[in-house]
Parts: C-alpha cells; structure tokens; sequence
C-alpha cells in the first residue's frame, strides 16, 4: 500500500502545473463550478422543451439532486474526514513540490475527490437519460476537463480522481436505475442536444480567452 501511495504521489507531481500563466488562468477558469452555470441551464432547457409534464421536469431535477447529495455530499461529510487524506497541497512530505496558482490549495483533506464524482455522477446520469451519442461524450469531456483541473492545480491526486469517478459511476447509474423506476424516462431529441454541446464549446473558448486577456493585461 505504501508504494501504491509513494506512486500515486510521484504521478502527481509529474502532471501538475505548468510554466505557463496562459494555462494557469484556464484551468482556475474552468476548475470554478461558476463557470459551468451556462451549461448546466443549457441541459435544464433541453430537459423542459422535452418534458411536458412538470412532474417529469421534477423527477429529473430531483434525480440530479440526488446525484450530488450521494455523491458529493456523501464524499464531503463522511468520507473526507473519516480517512483524512491530506491534499498535496497540504502534504508534509510534498506540500512544498506542489505547483499553485494564486496560492490556491483548496480544504486539508482531498481523499476523495468531489469534483470528479459530483461531475461524472451527473454526467453520466444525464447520458444514460438522454442518450444521444455527442451529448455523451460532451458530458463524458465536461467531467474528465475538471478533473484535470484538479490535478493541474495539485490539490488532489489520481487516486483521489480514480475513486471519485468510480464512486460517481455507481451513484450516477443507481439513480438512473431509481428514476426509471419512479417514471418512464422521455426520448430526447438529438437537434435540442445540441443545445448544450455548443454551450460547452463556447465555455472552453471563454476559459480560453480568459487566459489570454489575464496574460496579456
């Protein structure tokens, strides 16, 4: 076990940060839950236009409700502090290595990662009730880039980002499986779907321009 921790540390270290302020102003762009507003209410339109019943509407809120308190929720209150697993930043042995931006280090513990299951626990629920293969792997591409941004930014491990996608797989499928017991889930138009892809896009190319006017000013 030692060693799986020792690598996963070394594995840290060799992804995180850059020399680059361009890239250290995108990633603190798209690592803030702000950012992702836009699509997040891109994918809240997608689900009115094709719920007409507002109940339908409800179940779907309620279910990625759902998602986040299991996930997250159960991460941020039970697990973090149960096995206190210090963030790098915070790490004795290599708090000191690790590359910041803004001195941003996030809480003490990061053992594991909220970021990863919150995001993927939600992306995949909402794959497998849209299923529609861009938007898939649009949702697929939004939960890996904050997961990214977190090792970026060192303030969690893989291992942290490895468990918390694994965790966010079960909650994000077993509340899938939940709402398709509650109601029968509606057939999502392709041409509405793209809605939230273009969305997406357009959020990179803010986190992009973002890093640059921070550059250059």
């Amino acid at each position: 076990m030692e060693e799986l921790i020792q690598f996963d540390k070394h594995l840290l270290l060799m992804v995180n940060g850059s020399d680059s302020v361009f890239l250290d102003y995108v990633v603190m762009t798209l690592t803030n839950a702000k950012t992702w507003i836009p699509l997040y209410l891109a994918l809240f339109y997608v689900v009115i236009k094709t719920n007409v019943s507002a109940k339908n509407i409800l179940f779907v809120l309620a279910a990625a409700g759902l998602c986040v308190l299991f996930a997250g929720g159960f991460d941020d209150m039970i697990v973090k502090p149960l096995v206190a697993r210090w963030r790098p930043t915070h790490d004795p042995q290599i708090g000191m290595l690790v590359d910041t931006v803004d001195n941003y280090r996030g809480g003490n513990y990061g053992f594991f990662s909220a970021h990863a299951c919150n995001t993927f626990s939600i992306a995949l629920f909402l794959s497998l009730l849209m299923r529609r293969r861009l938007l898939v792997i649009t949702l697929i591409c939004f939960s890996l880039v904050n997961c990214w941004t977190r090792l970026y930014l060192g303030v969690h491990y893989p291992g942290d980002i490895m468990v918390g996608l694994i965790w966010g797989t079960i909650v994000g499928y077993s509340v899938y499986r939940l709402y398709c017991r509650v109601t029968k889930p509606a057939v999502y138009s392709e041409r509405l779907c793209y809605v939230p892809i273009a969305v997406f896009l357009l959020t990179l190319v803010f986190a992009l321009c973002r890093g640059c006017y921070m550059t250059y000013v």
